[in-house]
């Protein structure tokens, strides 16, 4: 009786557009329900059809599959809505991740929900939501600002944004643009600003970097960027020093160095929240009096 209801509860139903997660890197983050949804949906959307072609090979799936990505989902976005109004079930994916996050399926889900199309989400791998999980920087509130925009005034007006923000921010960012993508957050949030950088999640060079945005543009101007990155900024702190008020200056100044600051900088970063001379963390971070060299 309960495997029954467990398969009915999960059947693929006509007409309907699901959205199936795929993994990051790692083949055994695929779930159970994505394989099923995949075997079971009359049609594949893909943003890369070759890509996605073999992931269905590897699961021993076929099915017809159409290409829908940035440059083409004008056109496509309207022929796979006739198709889910003829009664067909069709499964979106992404070249990796979750479909419509930072990606041209938002737009073919803002069409379904249009014309009245069911969606169903089909959970599994985020690289935003893996690197936010892993960054040892507040995950309660954050923004997912995606790939930062290439023209420069809206970059610019972005990145004014991030720098008075005080939430924590996640940015996806390619190889090749990494290092400029550092040095302008450096320039907008400063030296001290706390950041994670997760390169490669779940593949087998994963690599997680914690530390500021001086020490990450230090890191990688001494060795060249491989692979996919997802930066997890820290939030802007000082602006509202009442809000540290019940907190113990140890405990802050632990919280940075569990951020992946040095002490130095911990201590500093605390001083500019609490509105205080960093001597005068300093003195109670380490319990006695200290002049620091200049």
């Amino acid at each position: 009786m309960d495997d029954r209801r467990g398969r009915e509860k999960n059947r693929v139903e006509p007409g309907v557009l699901y959205l199936v997660a795929t993994p990051i890197g790692n083949m055994s983050d695929i779930t159970e329900r994505a394989v099923k949804v995949l075997s079971e949906v009359d049609l594949v959307a893909a943003e890369d059809t070759r890509n996605s072609g073999l992931l269905l090979s590897r699961l021993g799936i076929k099915k017809p599959m159409i290409s829908y990505f940035e440059h083409n989902k004008a056109e496509r976005g309207p022929v796979i809505v006739e198709k889910l109004r003829s009664g067909l079930s069709c499964a979106l994916v992404t070249d990796a991740g979750t479909p419509a996050l930072s990606d041209p399926g938002e737009d073919i889900v803002r069409l379904c929900a249009e014309a009245g199309i069911k969606t169903v989400p089909v959970p599994g791998a985020c690289a935003a939501i893996s690197a936010l999980s892993v960054s040892a920087l507040p995950s309660g509130r954050f923004v997912f600002d995606g790939f930062l925009p290439a023209a420069s005034g809206e970059r610019g007006v972005l990145l004014k944004e991030i720098s008075a923000s005080k939430l924590t921010h996640i940015i996806y960012e390619a190889p090749h643009r990494l290092k400029k993508t550092l040095d302008e957050l450096r320039a907008a949030c400063g030296d001290s600003r706390g950041i994670a950088v997760c390169r490669e999640l779940t593949k087998l060079n994963e690599e997680i970097i914690r530390t500021d945005l001086a020490g990450a543009s230090e890191i990688f101007d001494a060795r060249e960027p491989k692979g996919e990155f997802v930066l997890v900024l820290a939030g802007a702190a000082g602006e509202d020093p009442g809000r540290f008020a019940d907190m113990d200056v140890r405990a802050h100044v632990g919280m940075y160095i569990a951020a992946g600051m040095t002490e130095k900088d911990a201590i500093k970063a605390a001083a500019k929240d609490r509105g205080v001379q960093k001597n005068d963390i300093y003195i109670q971070y380490k319990g006695k009096d200290h002049t620091e060299e200049r």
